[in-house]
């Protein structure tokens, strides 16, 4: 307790020094707000873990240790990269919907189909190494964007919303796709399991994995392709005609129209690119583990990538550190099993994180306008020209 009350003391000095110094820096420095932000976020989701494991009588020290140590070790780490890397995927996917203002609820669905009919057809032909896989990834964007135009066209003709037509995607995907996945249709048993999928992909339309160090299994090789997703996605959204006519149309939908934009083209536009980006969440695992789609496909990740974009603030790099924490929590929970402690305190972290944010970062947005609100109000008393 002593020790406590002298760490304190030592912050409340240094805040009383270093605190003009900070605001100003916050002031001039969007990024650092937003990240300060992500840290409070982050620090509340800890107490809040930290009094439920104290509440169910664990000690909340001793089981961070053990999850941190766990997700160190090198399976743990080649595991993370892995779902991090589909996560990444997912949340990028809704995070082109976001930016334009939509709610693509129906990544689920779309990435789903789009894995199964791509792992279809993979398995079908034997084709050269390199255009097999090819084939089977814009097989899978093609078989997303057109899963999630019919959202934007529903949402242009007859002004549906995107929300409950996207939803209601989902439930056909998961019907179409347990019809096609029948032995008399797209599915074959496969040897050696119970399961029912799709015809194994040949060797030509693999990716070998990249070896990690100490790990017994490997990281998705297409780990690369969530790079290049994440880059492209940054250039188009925020270097381009287009990105900034999809943003303008996001924010008000009148006024894009006014400056010559297609406000109705761009909603068909933007659901098409977020399902063609949906399609490729399932390609990591396709092509570099499992070789085939069957019922034991994950499922969920599109829900999932809901929470990460906006832990991510739609941002590429925001959405690769949450994608990474994300899959860190889900790859640590499992040592709480071993120490007879409920995985599902790592539900809650997660729920306290998105629920933290959420909050923060309003907080953080209208502070930041309250700054500036007062910086131009300063300039103006000071009979300085205002930029427009």
């Amino acid at each position: 307790m002593n020790r406590l009350k002298t760490a304190v003391r030592a912050l409340v000095r240094w805040l009383r020094v270093a605190g003009p110094a900070l605001i100003n820096w916050l002031k001039t420095s969007p990024l650092a707000l937003t990240t300060l932000a992500a840290v409070v976020a982050l620090v509340f989701s800890i107490v809040v873990t930290s009094i439920v494991l104290s509440i169910s009588g664990f000690n909340p020290p001793s089981t961070f240790q053990a999850m941190i140590e766990f997700g160190r070790e090198p399976d743990s780490v080649a595991n993370t990269l892995n779902r991090g890397s589909t996560y990444y995927l997912s949340a990028i996917a809704v995070a082109i919907g976001f930016r334009m203002g939509l709610f693509n609820i129906g990544v689920d669905g779309q990435y789903r189909l789009a894995a199964m009919l791509a792992a279809a057809v993979g398995g079908a032909w034997a084709l050269p190494p390199g255009l097999h896989q090819v084939v089977i990834i814009l097989t899978a964007m093609l078989v997303g964007g057109m899963w999630a135009g019919i959202a934007g066209l529903l949402k242009m003709t007859r002004g549906v919303s995107e929300v409950i037509s996207t939803i209601m995607l989902n439930f056909i995907a998961t019907g179409v796709i347990a019809y096609l996945l029948q032995e008399d249709r797209l599915g074959t048993q496969l040897k050696g399991s119970e399961n029912i999928g799709t015809k194994p992909i040949g060797s030509s339309g693999q990716i070998a994995g990249i070896p990690y160090p100490g790990a017994r299994l490997d990281v998705f090789g297409l780990i690369i392709l969530a790079v290049v997703v994440g880059v492209a996605f940054h250039i188009v959204i925020n270097r381009t005609r287009f990105g900034y006519d999809l943003r303008a149309t996001g924010l008000s939908s009148t006024a894009a129209s006014a400056s010559g934009v297609d406000a109705r083209k761009m909603i068909v536009t933007a659901m098409v690119l977020s399902g063609a980006a949906a399609g490729l969440i399932g390609m990591p695992q396709l092509l570099g583990s499992s070789h085939t789609y069957g019922l034991d496909f994950p499922q969920g990740l599109g829900f999932i990538g809901i929470g990460i974009a906006l832990l991510g603030r739609n941002h590429p790099i925001g959405i690769a550190f949450a994608a990474l924490l994300w899959s860190f929590l889900d790859q640590s929970s499992q040592i709480l099993e071993f120490n007879e402690i409920p995985k599902e305190i790592v539900a809650i972290t997660q729920a306290a994180v998105l629920l933290s944010v959420v909050v923060v970062y309003e907080i953080v947005h209208r502070l930041g306008l309250r700054w500036q609100q007062q910086a131009v109000a300063a300039e103006l008393a000071a009979g300085k020209e205002v930029a427009a």
